[in-house]
């Protein structure tokens, strides 16, 4: 297994390639980010190390946070990842991982929370269809039927409704390292990620599903 890094999503721009090829990107500033635990089988069943992100003043964080914090000698940082690992041997306590761990053409599966669009109804939420607009209509945007009468007697959990939108983890799988710029720690990524212009989002390798 393969560590990924934390970072924040800047914005998207595109650029060129030698043919002259738009490439729509995604910016994104990933990492440096500190090893703050390493996990080995012998103590904790397990290998794997928890990396921190994204620096605060000391008063954002609760003790327990700083004292576990301190033992990594790792400055206030709000944001603890794990990553599973074959062999946590070959990092260190207060390891920066940067960038450079991506090299241009690596396939990697982006994680994030994808951006919150506050209550939608049925046309929004679940690409549904609308009712007739010709005049006399009541049925333009409504739900319609939800279920059956007297039997059940009662809507099936799971049922389609308008709600909340948005605001929920998302993955995009089997996206593009296109560039990587490892003195600024930027990632250019082929394509959109989830997340508005300074979200968290986590990067790891393309998990390959099947053959």
């Amino acid at each position: 297994m393969s560590v990924g890094i934390l970072g924040t999503k800047l914005g998207m721009t595109q650029i060129f390639s030698d043919e002259g090829v738009a490439i729509p990107v995604t910016v994104i500033q990933a990492g440096p980010c500190t090893v703050t635990q390493v996990k080995t089988k012998q103590t904790d069943g397990y290998f794997a190390i928890q990396v921190g992100y994204g620096e605060v003043k000391p008063k954002a964080l609760n003790k327990p946070l700083l004292g576990h914090l301190a033992k990594s000698s790792a400055p206030s940082l709000r944001h603890l990842h794990e990553y599973r690992t074959d062999n946590s041997g070959d990092y260190s306590l207060g390891q920066e991982i940067k960038a450079d761990i991506f090299s241009a053409g690596q396939i990697v599966d982006v994680i994030g929370t994808s951006i919150g669009r506050g209550f939608a109804g049925n046309q929004k939420r679940n690409n549904f269809g609308r009712g007739p607009m010709s005049h006399g209509s009541k049925n333009h945007r409504a739900p319609g039927s939800t279920g059956a009468g007297t039997t059940p007697g009662r809507v099936y959990p799971g049922k389609r409704a308008p709600g909340r939108l948005g605001g929920s983890r998302v993955t995009v799988r089997k996206l593009t390292v296109v560039r990587v710029d490892p003195e600024r720690n930027i990632l250019l990524i082929k394509g959109a990620v989830p997340g508005k212009p300074g979200a968290l989002v986590n990067i790891v390798p393309a998990k390959q599903v099947g053959k």
